[in-house]
């Protein structure tokens, strides 16, 4: 079996198995526990790169869908009062 030469300084890293994803997607779902289990494995040490990528993009979503609520209750907020 021939092995693939590796770049200086690179590591390998095993791949995430779907149980290993089973379990983050369901801890990132328990209401508080995932919102801090998101930073965590988005800017701490030792995590998968792919699972860091995920949280961080998810993070990056949470914060848009927050934007987009509160403008949305701005507008709403803002037109019923001028309706009175």
């Amino acid at each position: 079996m021939q092995q693939q030469p590796t770049v200086p300084g690179q590591y390998q890293q095993k791949e995430i198995t779907i149980g290993e994803w089973m379990i983050t997607l369901l801890i990132a779902a328990i209401p508080l526990v995932g919102f801090i289990m998101l930073f965590v494995w988005g800017f701490g040490q030792g995590t998968h790169p792919s699972k860091a990528n995920w949280a961080k993009a998810t993070l990056i979503w949470l914060a848009i869908l927050i934007a987009f609520y509160i403008i949305l209750f701005m507008i709403f907020g803002l037109a019923m009062l001028s309706s009175r």
